[in-house]
């Protein structure tokens, strides 16, 4: 991608024209990291950009932006400009196209992003004061922080990002803005706001992303069900680390390049705590899987996940405790069990709960031992019987089907039968001794399995 963004430099250059690459990735490789895309700043206008990159995509006309493809590497190209009020709190209501790199920067959000860089030279443009604070490890916005945050509310957001995923510090000045500010973000588009909260779980250091979050006010403008776990005492037996805010941190501490499926499970597998606390002999939190369910599937449908994020989300709250029980389950239980999707997620959130807390590991063990030690045939083995076996045997679908297959599998799983004539006596033994009007009683007797 790096040798593609070069190559455009090369190219408007050749034809006359300025070209630098700039914002995020300059940033990055002035501060030794790889980065995830790259951008270049020009003074050739749209029309030009078409004329010299024939087959590039246009995805901001209006703001003078293109991107050149060159197989699976792409990079944004933009002109210069500079910008006029932003009445939606997002977008500007118009720009002007510039031949001045400096009118271009200064209407960019972060010094540090503010930057411009010659790739074959080296030669950075800093009209900011830019690499001072990246050297200082700031962030601070180019000019006024109120007005950067009124033309583009999201950029709170991007401030608590770059702060936790570069373990920088926040300008005193910047910072009080946001918490002056922090309201405003109720006026960003969920998507943008999930898009953020996204990449603040999974680019690093989300523990430090979410106390800035609530340090900052706008946690509980975004995310009020997470700012709801502080002050939410534990049973010091269990919880010697604290509240329900303070194990939730450790974990978000521990996580190491997560999927976002994850990083939302450890998220959120508490969330239900704070409707279900109450003091009885103990602290308890009975029913607390359940509500945290509700509360997720809420929080992360306002979000607007996809369906398929958020199922796997809930699937790792509604079965996070079921680890306290691996050593006890039923064999066909534990397969059910080691058998959900990831379960090598469900696992690593298990993990971290455990060590944000009493430390115990032995469950984890347990249960990482049988994953991996048995075959999937036998947590998945064919099913001997299935409905369409039950009808063929002249049983009436009904209501019993669902249970007595259920129960069938499990004999199965336990190993308690083998065969499919096995499976059939004991559906007919189990759909006998039911009130489901499924049983032809006439036809068949317990003893005696159907032919077939």
């Amino acid at each position: 991608m790096e040798a593609l963004a070069k190559s455009v430099v090369r190219r408007l250059r050749h034809e006359g024209h300025a070209a630098w690459l700039v914002g995020g990735c300059v940033r990055d490789l002035l501060i030794g990291r790889a980065p995830k895309d790259f951008d270049v700043a020009t003074d050739a206008v749209p029309d030009e950009l078409r004329q010299i990159f024939p087959g590039a995509r246009e995805v901001g006309a209006h703001f003078g932006v293109i991107l050149v493809v060159d197989g699976e590497h792409s990079v944004e190209v933009a002109t210069f400009r500079s910008e006029g009020t932003y009445s939606d709190g997002r977008r500007p209501d118009a720009v002007r196209f510039e031949t001045d790199p400096r009118e271009d920067v200064l209407r960019r959000d972060f010094t540090i992003n503010g930057l411009l860089l010659d790739p074959e030279t080296s030669e950075v443009l800093d009209f900011v004061a830019g690499k001072a604070d990246l050297n200082a490890g700031l962030i601070r916005t180019i000019g006024d922080p109120e007005l950067r945050f009124t033309e583009d509310h999201l950029r709170m957001l991007r401030a608590v990002r770059f702060a936790a995923a570069l373990e920088f510090e926040m300008e005193a000045g910047t910072f009080s803005a946001i918490q002056r500010m922090a309201p405003a973000i109720q006026r960003i588009s969920m998507e943008r706001v999930r898009d953020e909260v996204s990449r603040m779980l999974t680019q690093g250091h989300p523990r430090r992303g979410f106390e800035l979050l609530s340090d900052s006010g706008l946690l509980r403008e975004i995310l009020p069900e997470i700012e709801a776990l502080k002050g939410v005492a534990q049973p010091a037996q269990y919880h010697p680390e604290g509240d329900v805010w303070a194990h939730t941190m450790m974990m978000l501490e521990g996580l190491q390049n997560p999927s976002l499926e994850l990083a939302l499970g450890v998220l959120l597998h508490d969330v239900g705590k704070p409707a279900t606390f109450r003091i009885a002999d103990r602290i308890r939190f009975d029913g607390h899987v359940a509500k945290g369910v509700e509360i997720g599937r809420r929080l992360l449908t306002r979000l607007r996940f996809s369906l398929a994020v958020t199922e796997a989300v809930c699937l790792m709250i509604e079965n996070h405790m079921k680890f306290r029980d691996v050593a006890v389950m039923k064999e066909s239980t534990l397969k059910r069990f080691l058998r959900l999707p990831k379960f090598d997620e469900h696992l690593e959130l298990h993990r971290l709960d455990c060590l944000s807390s009493n430390g115990h590991l032995d469950m984890y063990e347990l249960a990482k031992t049988r994953f991996h030690e048995t075959p999937e045939a036998h947590l998945r083995p064919a099913k001997l019987l299935g409905g369409q076996d039950l009808i063929a045997a002249g049983f009436t679908p009904g209501p019993a089907f669902g249970p007595v297959l259920h129960d069938v599998e499990d004999a199965q799983l336990e190993g308690v039968i083998t065969t499919r004539e096995e499976a059939l006596a004991l559906a007919l033994d189990l759909l006998a001794s039911s009130v489901s009007p499924a049983v032809p009683r006439s036809k068949f007797s317990p003893a005696s399995p159907p032919k077939g």
